[in-house]
């Protein structure tokens, strides 16, 4: 491991020093408390003005560290409204759901793309300084501590942990070995569940009533290696996302980037998926070999144009050019040139005014540590800057991410219900949505009326929810928030929606791809769980 490998674990373990920092700790949580609507930088400034001896500030992760330890020394329970104030990077749970993301081991790829770099001891396309894969390495790749471990952090800096939507990332899954994968996700599950099961489906079964329940279960793959077999492993698996490295649309750049599939590919493979009811991510990669901004350009507007296409989600991975890969040594020959900040900027401007209402952009920019960046554009912050320049030129982004009510407080009598309709190659879709005034999003549905058969048997003759979210912080089973838009009936009335909508439509059925901690929430709104769907009949 090198030096910043070996620090990564060793401050996660660390306990706070009570004994010597004890003061300093209650001087910090006394003035958050009497502080009337603290922000942010009256938080920094407490904090600035309780330094430790050696003149270090604490982090706010370390504060609700030392609070916790303090509440158990004190055989009490931590003050969630206080919790809450000081909770550090409030965005990870602000969509609704914890993040728990997990890589799997190293294991040979099927793609031989230019730009991907192969770094020793990691999954392929993963450096051993991106902060993920440092999590990763230093629990050996082991799927039960890596999940153990990144809830407990979570919790530890403030966030509810309830719900946790699991990303597995890594390498292409669908690669994998299939015994692999069902032991990967069953560890998975006993992490959640807190104890050891004996099967996936007994893993599976107890994390319905689980402390942590499963809420949602996300691979990423190739579209060449999904298949009717593929989708089938994948729901007994329990997914409900899959992210495919799409990277372009255009077969000619495809090839000089020996990426290893088609667009063909690619629609057959969406097709495959959304008729499954799973919800779609697409990798897009700009800057590629070959590429101009204009070619760029012409790309992303064919993810929309086309039926064939248009995912649910969308993360834009920029082309970063790294050392040891075959477009560094076409770099050196002066074959390749990365845009310029300016350029970028400008091209994913123009992208994001593009994106429809009904798809998210979860990333604008891979987690690649600067240093690792040869040349480019190396600033983290680049969904930021982008905004920024959309301002100025008084655009504006209508995905769902930049619609999102976060933290904000909701009426709910003056929330609106709006649906979006779209073709697919495969389906007529309908995007409920509950809106403010204002037009924010406070939740949305996902719902799909086939035009061919499924995959998957038992889906005939069924429309499909493919997503159901609730927007605002995440809130415990249970609890309730005066404010929240989680947990006051949103996504009952969703449902209600879904099912007047599928029934007009004449379908007799209504199926969920339901994750495994959602089918209680589902049994208790009229669904039975079958083999890989929880069903509903529609009577009229």
């Amino acid at each position: 491991m090198t030096g910043r490998e070996e620090e990564w674990p060793k401050a996660q373990r660390e306990p706070f020093n009570l004994e010597d920092h004890g003061d300093i700790l209650t001087a910090i949580l006394d003035e958050v408390r009497v502080t009337p609507d603290l922000t942010q930088k009256e938080l920094s400034q407490i904090m600035r003005s309780h330094t430790l001896p050696n003149g270090d500030m604490l982090s706010k992760d370390r504060i609700i560290r030392g609070y916790r330890q303090l509440c158990r020394r004190e055989g009490r329970s931590p003050d969630v409204a206080l919790v809450r104030r000081l909770r550090v990077k409030p965005t990870r749970t602000i969509s609704g759901v914890a993040p728990v993301a997990v890589l799997t081991e190293p294991y040979p790829c099927p793609g031989e793309c230019i730009f991907c770099p192969e770094p020793t001891g990691m999954p392929k396309s993963y450096l051993p300084d991106e902060p993920g894969a440092m999590r990763a390495a230093s629990h050996e790749f082991d799927p039960f501590d890596q999940t153990v471990s990144r809830i407990a952090t979570l919790r530890e800096i403030g966030h509810s942990v309830d719900k946790i939507e699991l990303l597995i990332l890594g390498g292409s899954w669908s690669a994998y070995p299939e015994d692999y994968q069902t032991w990967f996700v069953r560890r998975c599950l006993d992490a959640m569940n807190g104890v050891e099961a004996d099967s996936l489906i007994d893993a599976q079964r107890l994390n319905e009533t689980a402390e942590h329940r499963n809420v949602g279960l996300v691979v990423e793959t190739r579209p060449d290696l999904i298949t009717p077999d593929e989708v089938r492993r994948l729901r007994r698996l329990g997914v409900t996302k899959v992210q495919l490295g799409v990277q372009s649309l255009n077969d000619r750049i495809l090839a000089q980037n020996k990426r290893g599939h088609t667009v063909a590919d690619t629609g057959r493979a969406m097709r495959l998926l959304r008729l499954s009811g799973f919800k779609i991510v697409v990798h897009w990669m700009p800057n590629l070999l070959g590429a101009t901004p204009q070619s760029d350009l012409e790309d992303f507007r064919r993810l929309w144009d086309n039926p064939a296409f248009r995912p649910d989600e969308l993360k834009i991975y920029p082309t970063a050019l790294l050392l040891e890969t075959e477009l560094y040594r076409r770099w050196e020959r002066g074959e390749f040139e990365p845009y310029d900040e300016a350029t970028m900027v400008e091209l994913l401007a123009r992208c994001k005014a593009l994106i429809p209402p009904y798809c998210r952009v979860n990333r604008l920019m891979r987690d690649i540590p600067a240093p690792n960046i040869v040349a480019g554009v190396k600033k983290s912050n680049l969904r930021q800057i982008v905004q920024q320049h959309m301002a100025r030129e008084g655009q504006a982004c209508r995905c769902v991410r930049c619609r999102e009510v976060r933290g904000d407080p909701v009426d709910e009598t003056t929330l609106q219900m709006e649906t979006i309709a779209y073709q697919t190659n495969g389906s007529e879709e309908r995007f409920l949505q509950v809106v403010t005034p204002d037009g924010d999003l406070t939740g949305f549905l996902r719902l799909s009326l086939p035009s061919f058969e499924p995959p998957i048997s038992e889906l005939r003759g069924c429309a499909v929810i493919r997503e159901i979210h609730v927007y605002g912080p995440a809130v415990g089973l249970g609890t309730e928030w005066e404010t929240a838009p989680q947990h006051t009936g949103l996504g009952t009335e969703l449902i209600h929606a879904a099912k007047a909508t599928a029934r007009g439509a004449g379908y007799e059925r209504l199926a969920v791809i339901a994750a495994i901690g959602t089918r209680p929430y589902y049994r208790d709104r009229g669904f039975e769980l079958h083999d890989l769907y929880m069903i509903g009949e529609l009577r009229a």
